[in-house]
């Protein structure tokens, strides 16, 4: 690589060497130049989108992918490469112009001429799974930050488990004023700068600008002081001087902490009237500010079009870690056996092939025994089945290990400078938890889960929201599900969280009614690859109430009967969690009475109407009287009461008491639902 850094030239570089510096800072603006004009050009041609910060940012990215980032456009699902995060997703023209200029055949110029188009690749916002090298879904800003560092942990967990021959990657992260002003961003540093990730590198597109205008509107934080008080490796570099940025990456390479480099840029760098100003963000250009832009950085080319000569330095820019690539794989393939296999597996995202007859074992051993405990505590207890048999699960609380219930046996503590554990203390960082969850999941390997309370789902709910768009098993114990955790009070006490999780397409949702029933969940958890779960689980202690073994996880329909009735149905019950005690007294107070009654557990909304019609026809019967009864808000459960059913639960916030006194309170009892049947019956 030609030395245009400026830093440790050798003595007698003379004028030759001046020449050859020149020449290769000039190609290396032209290559930027490319990012700026497929951006525009593209935002333009779709008359959406935000040019300024691939102008602004062209520069800092030429550099980090012609010279510092290890990756293969030949093979982009290579376990060993650098992983890119642009937290700023609204630049996503950034991102896709670097997957065009260095060779990933997702992303073609057509691609690129279709940006924001209905079913192209090149979505507003980076999409993972629409083209390879988008490692993440990111637009809501801070989230992406807050990815890269569980991506960073992952590589270090993973570096610690198989060692740095087969795991020896770093991770970059590109973000913007709006990330760092997210509250998210904080929780992300800081867990960074605890943990000491030396291989994350965040760069700071600090371009002074948002939407409003000058970031002096809103904000006068000293950001390199506040993540150099959390712990990082802080550089100030001017974003548009190659020879700083490749000295900064070069003294990123090298740190033993994590890296903030605070690149000053000019948002919309080239642009003759709009460049440093807030017109540059959110807007196309327009036609005489391009044709301007074309003049002043002398862009000859018409739309589109790219020069041959800065095409082929891209390209090949795209192929220098081919051959660190190919190393690796030799590596890989003198590993023993073993070791090969147990990496791809877990690459791959498959369970291991014990799971199966451990769960089986365990189910038969809580059927014999029927444990009377809180669900939190049948979580653990199946936590510490799975974790002694599938090796990647790696814990986590939101500094509630104990009331969550997440840490087992064989889960010891991450710590700054031993990562041979299994369970990241977290801290009371919920937002950062969850996202860290998603880029831990994204980068492969491990299967992240993590501990908090239901209430504080609102904390997790826009990393959450991202994981089902994403398609990645995370797994959200959450626990004090209802007003069954008593005394807290209304504070704490969730009554539309379930709603509004199960609102979340492609999430499943899963409150389970006994030791059984969370066993089941949790391997359903496991099992669904490209579905992110929640287990919302109760502090009160609860019976088993499956009376027999079956070798089929009933859960995984959604909805069973549970208790039959003894006739023809008059009353059909249909309730969750810790209500199917409830209802299964009630059923018993019914049938003793000479009505007919059954009773539904419902572990799962989702995974009921993902059931063939039949089933689900079956499962609602035609009993004349229907009632759903759950320590929340009603919304949901029309699908098994109809217009006409009753609806025993919560209609508003709950109250502070011992939990027995709460469901007498607001009448979710046997009784009420017993008087309720009658009533309809009469």
């Amino acid at each position: 690589m030609l030395d245009f850094q400026g830093v440790n030239r050798p003595q007698g570089w003379g004028n030759r060497d001046r020449t050859i510096l020149m020449k290769d800072t000039d190609k290396l603006a032209g290559m930027a130049n490319a990012i700026r004009f497929l951006s525009m050009d593209a935002v333009e041609k779709a008359n959406s989108g935000h040019p300024g910060l691939p102008m602004g940012a062209a520069d800092i990215a030429t550099v980090l992918f012609s010279q510092f980032m290890v990756f293969d456009p030949k093979q982009p699902e290579w376990p060993d490469r650098d992983r890119f995060v642009l937290s700023a997703g609204h630049g996503s023209m950034l991102l896709y112009s670097l997957l065009y200029l260095l060779g990933y055949e997702d992303i073609d110029i057509e691609e690129i001429k279709n940006f924001r188009q209905l079913g192209s690749k090149t979505a507003g916002h980076p999409e993972y799974g629409h083209a390879a090298g988008i490692e993440t879904t990111t637009g809501p800003l801070g989230q992406g930050f807050a990815n890269a560092v569980g991506m960073a942990i992952a590589e270090r967990k993973l570096a610690q488990e198989f060692g740095s021959d087969i795991v020896d990657h770093r991770t970059w992260c590109l973000v913007g004023d709006g990330c760092l002003m997210e509250g998210i961003s904080q929780e992300a540093l800081a867990l960074a700068g605890h943990l000491r990730l030396s291989r994350l590198t965040v760069i700071w597109d600090n371009n002074d600008i948002s939407i409003d205008g000058p970031i002096g509107l809103s904000d006068s934080t000293d950001q390199i002081a506040r993540f150099k008080a959390s712990g990082w490796n802080t550089i100030h570099v001017d974003g548009h001087k190659p020879a700083e940025l490749a000295a900064a990456f070069a003294k990123a390479r090298e740190s033993e902490k994590p890296t903030f480099i605070a690149a000053r840029t000019t948002i919309g760098y080239g642009a003759p009237t709009k460049a440093g100003t807030s017109k540059a963000h959110g807007s196309p250009l327009g036609a005489e500010e391009i044709k301007g832009a074309r003049a002043k950085l002398g862009w000859d080319c018409e739309p589109f079009k790219v020069p041959a000569e800065i095409l082929d330095a891209w390209r090949i820019a795209g192929l220098r870690s081919g051959q660190k690539r190919k190393e690796w794989e030799k590596r890989f393939a003198a590993l023993d056996a073993d070791t090969r296999g147990e990496f791809e597996r877990r690459m791959r995202g498959d369970l291991p092939p014990g799971l199966d007859q451990a769960m089986a074992d365990y189910k038969q051993k809580l059927i014999a025994d029927r444990p009377k405990v809180a669900t939190r505590k049948s979580s653990e207890m199946a936590l510490e089945v799975i974790n002694g048999v599938v090796t990647e699960t790696i814990g986590g609380s939101a500094d509630l290990t104990g009331s969550n219930n997440t840490k087992t046996s064989q889960t010891a503590a991450i710590k700054p400078t031993d990562f041979s554990g299994r369970y990241i203390h977290y801290g009371i960082r919920e937002h950062a938890m969850a996202a860290a969850m998603n880029g831990i999941a994204l980068h492969g390997g491990l299967i992240p889960y993590s501990g908090g309370f239901l209430v504080f789902s609102d904390y997790c709910r826009p990393a959450i929201r991202l994981a089902a768009l994403m398609g990645l098993r995370v797994i959200h114990v959450l626990t004090h599900d209802s007003i069954g955790l008593g005394e807290d009070g209304p504070t704490h006490q969730p009554v539309e969280h379930l709603a509004a999780l199960r609102a979340i397409p492609n999430l499943v949702v899963m409150r389970p009614a006994d030791a059984v029933e969370t066993a089941e969940c949790w391997q359903i958890a496991l099992e669904h690859k490209s579905t992110p779960s929640v287990l919302a689980l109760t502090r009160q202690n609860l019976p088993t109430l499956r009376r027999e073994y079956a070798s089929e996880n009933t859960c995984a329909r959604g909805a069973y009967e549970l208790q039959p009735a003894s006739g023809e149905a008059q009353v059909s019950i249909y309730a969750s969690g810790s209500e199917v005690e409830i209802a299964c007294a009630a059923h018993k107070a019914l049938e003793d009475q000479g009505i007919a009654a059954r009773v539904v557990s419902v572990p799962s909304f989702e995974l009921f109407a993902g059931q063939s019609a039949k089933y689900r026809k079956a499962v609602i019967g035609d009993a004349p009287v229907r009632i759903a009864v759950e320590a929340a808000v009603s919304q949901g459960w029309e699908r098994f009461i109809g217009e006409d059913g009753v609806f025993i639960g919560m209609t508003g916030f709950g109250a502070s008491g011992p939990y027995e006194e709460l469901y007498r309170h607001f009448g979710i009892t046997p009784e009420a639902i017993v008087k309720a049947a009658k009533a309809k019956l009469a």
